[in-house]
């Protein structure tokens, strides 16, 4: 599916390519979001929890005292009730407290990307009540020790058909499309996305190159791509649902076309609407009405999984890798 992690990984290209720096691998940024996903999760779950203890020992120091006024002496049942009752805040907060993690270490973008995250083996030991002090040094990137015998699991990368689409947005959230280039053949995402991030953002031939100026004002979208599936007739498709794809032959030169999931629906276009706009996309100059005379008009019509992200976002997270 596509993720958030998906398009800070465009941004991240995108950005590396301007600054002439190395940027992070697919890996790397999908390990650092996770982890910057669990410290604000931890740091809004503490906020959470702190405010109602600290109400719950506010109340318990006004009974002790209200209690005390009324009774003008304490006695050992008193004594014995309140040191119960700290021990149940004790035990509830401790219960409460998410497990701790150990501090992230200064990450270099030239990190070996095939090696995976602490986070499991960390999580694992708090979780089990366990303590490590080598646990708290670990790299970033670092295995726990395996056992020899154990053999390593080989996953296939996740292969998608992808759309990139950059826009800009400005000071009344509106979108101007600023590039989209994708391709209909399936690429691992770790090279496809940054293949295609940087090809719409630089090399959209409608548009001039993205520069460093505009970044700030970009947001990107990513569509991948699934279940094609040729249609029974060019309306056969749901404006909902579908992209749509189009090839035709008019004089005898072949055309085609596509627009993605959601196009339609943003325009306000119908489905023959769509079809004709696709038309002419390709390069088609007919009347409107004439695109039901091709009789050699195949649509194609397919899925997307799509996320989205603005610039904003990816600055708060980069800052944060940065710090770490």
């Amino acid at each position: 599916m596509a993720t958030t992690a998906h398009c800070l990984y465009c941004f991240e290209s995108l950005s590396a390519s301007l600054e002439n720096r190395k940027g992070l691998t697919l890996k790397q940024v999908e390990q650092l979001w996770a982890h910057y996903e669990l410290e604000r999760n931890r740091k809004e779950l503490g906020q959470a929890i702190s405010k109602p203890l600290k109400d719950v020992g506010d109340d318990a120091e006004m009974t002790d005292i209200d209690s005390e006024s009324q009774d003008g002496e304490e006695d050992e049942g008193d004594d014995e009730e309140e040191e119960g009752f700290k021990e149940e805040i004790t035990a509830t907060s401790s219960a409460l407290r998410p497990p701790a993690t150990s501090r992230l270490h200064p990450l270099s973008p030239t990190s070996d990307s095939s090696t995976p995250s602490t986070l499991s083996a960390a999580s694992s030991q708090a979780a089990l009540g366990e303590s490590s002090k080598s646990s708290s040094k670990s790299s970033f990137f670092s295995f726990g020790r395996k056992s020899q015998s154990q053999s390593p699991i080989i996953q296939k990368e996740e292969e998608h058909p992808l759309f990139v689409t950059w826009n800009t947005v400005n000071s009344r959230g509106h979108k101007s499309l600023r590039g989209c280039i994708g391709t209909f053949e399936a690429q691992e995402l770790s090279k496809g996305l940054k293949s295609y991030a940087l090809t719409s953002a630089l090399d959209d031939v409608r548009f001039a190159p993205i520069d460093r100026s505009e970044v700030p004002s970009l947001a990107v979208d990513i569509n991948l791509l699934m279940r094609f599936t040729p249609c029974s007739n060019p309306l056969d498709w749901d404006l909902e649902t579908h992209g749509i794809r189009i090839s035709f032959t008019h004089h005898g030169k072949r055309y085609g076309s596509t627009y993605l999931p959601d196009v339609a629906l943003e325009q306000g276009w119908t489905k023959e609407e769509t079809i004709v706009s696709l038309m002419r996309k390709a390069g088609w100059s007919g009347r409107s009405g004439d695109w039901r005379k091709m009789n050699e008009l195949k649509v194609i019509r397919y899925e997307g999984m799509k996320a989205g992200l603005r610039y904003q976002a990816f600055q708060d997270w980069r800052s944060w890798v940065d710090s770490q």
